[in-house]
């Protein structure tokens, strides 16, 4: 046995070394390929981590801390009500906005807070996918019937894929409604409101600090853009005054916190990621001196961000190394894509869906990316296909989608996805083409 595991050792060795031997440096496709992983790693750092996955991290820790687990069981567990479960799982993501990372830790955190792996599943799926904001964008530049092909499918992806992982995985979800049947039923700490605006506040922030610019100059849109570090600042507010009220947070400590941001966001106007950072760092230090709930609090917030954010970082730079970035090629020639998703036949349908479950898409990215392929030749089914598979899924988020559910689990659904992908492109290029 141990002269296997030596063998091994020397295999892995010598592979090592023949890679670093023959590894292309100097060539130019591979260079570039090099220099979009750390350029698409780099955008990512300052446009996704900050702004995004931090509070989707405080968001996630908290629902380990100030949900009960009864309560997640009630509403989306094995046994809850299918159509409520999946009926507030499907449509989600219509106020999150968020991308295929930043729903991660918020799955993570309600799928260990015991929620049945359909409507958890149908959560992670509708999160990313159903954003209106990207519908509306979809529909405005790809045309009316692209983007109600979008919102339609994207609501029944999530019901369906729900139902089926439900289905495959059947065995472990009635034994999980099993052993949920014998968790006692804690009393309350709080009423229910006051959870629900605590979690509000954190979810306003996460969703107006990334309200992103529209192409139109006027309206709704373009208006809540303008107000949107306003509207973030008096989300913001009611938290403080949900952490003083409710969770025993010293009022001083908030106001301090409170004041000196302020002055930030008025020293340094233009610069809101100043104020911003300063604002998550106070936030830490209030509740991680505070009360035992509000260190937990924290405490549930680390876990998630370091399972969470080395897996997603890796996957983004190899994202960018093989793709690279909208615009710019990574080591695979962009015509190769193109040519790949001409017309609606099944290859074309296929490949669209595998190359948008493996390609980062940030929230409205996917739009003038897609603009772009279909003015190169890309056809209609194919663009639908990517759309409803990109968003969703990323080779990132499958990394860390392994950590928490398991390996076989993620496999399936990134199957699901990609079949569901490819047979509505199909449908809708034979209505449409």
């Amino acid at each position: 046995m141990k002269f296997d595991t030596e063998w091994k050792k020397l295999a892995a060795l010598v592979a090592a070394f023949l890679a670093c031997f023959f590894l292309p440096v100097g060539a130019p496709r591979f260079d570039n390929a090099v220099t979009e992983a750390f350029e698409l790693v780099k955008w990512y750092a300052r446009e996704h981590v900050i702004l995004c996955l931090i509070p989707a991290f405080f968001i996630a820790g908290a629902i380990g801390v100030f949900v009960s687990q009864t309560s997640v069981m009630k509403y989306l567990g094995p046994k809850a009500n299918k159509a409520l479960a999946y009926g507030v799982a499907s449509v989600s993501g219509t106020i999150l906005a968020v991308c295929s990372c930043t729903v991660l830790p918020l799955f993570a955190g309600i799928w260990r807070m015991g929620a049945g792996l359909g409507p958890a599943s149908a959560f992670l799926y509708s999160g990313p996918a159903i954003n209106v904001l990207a519908i509306v964008l979809t529909a405005r530049v790809l045309g009316l019937e692209m983007g109600v092909a979008r919102a339609v499918g994207a609501v029944l992806f999530s019901v369906v894929i729900g139902g089926l992982m439900h289905l495959i995985f059947r065995r472990e979800e009635l034994a999980k409604a099993g052993a949920a049947a014998q968790i006692p039923v804690p009393e309350a700490p709080r009423p229910l409101w006051h959870n629900i605006v605590y979690f509000a506040c954190m979810v306003g922030i996460l969703v107006f600090a990334n309200w992103g610019k529209p192409m139109e100059t006027t309206g709704l849109w373009h208006a809540l853009w303008l107000m949107k570090w306003p509207v973030t600042a008096a989300f913001a507010i009611a938290l403080g005054v949900v952490l003083v009220r409710w969770l025993g947070a010293a009022w001083w400590k908030v106001l301090s916190v409170g004041m000196l941001t302020t002055a930030l966001a008025f020293v340094f106007h233009g610069e809101p990621m100043i104020p911003f950072v300063f604002g998550v760092i106070g936030l830490t230090l209030i509740a991680g001196t505070g009360p035992d709930e509000s260190r937990e609090w924290v405490s549930s917030t680390w876990t998630f961000a370091k399972q969470i954010t080395p897996l997603l970082l890796f996957g983004v730079l190899a994202a960018g190394f093989f793709l690279g970035r909208p615009g710019h090629e990574g080591i695979i020639p962009s015509e190769w894509v193109t040519q790949a998703v001409g017309g609606n036949s099944l290859r074309a349908n296929l490949f669209a869906s595998v190359v948008g479950a493996f390609m980062y898409l940030a929230t409205l990215t996917e739009v003038p990316i897609l603009q772009g392929l279909i003015g190169s030749g890309m056809g209609k089914g194919p663009a639908l296909a990517l759309l409803l598979a990109g968003p969703a899924l990323s080779l990132q988020s499958m990394l860390v989608l392994r950590t928490v559910m398991g390996a076989k689990k993620t496999v399936v659904y990134v199957v699901l996805v990609i079949i569901m992908a490819t047979v509505s492109g199909m449908i809708y290029g034979m209505l449409f083409p």
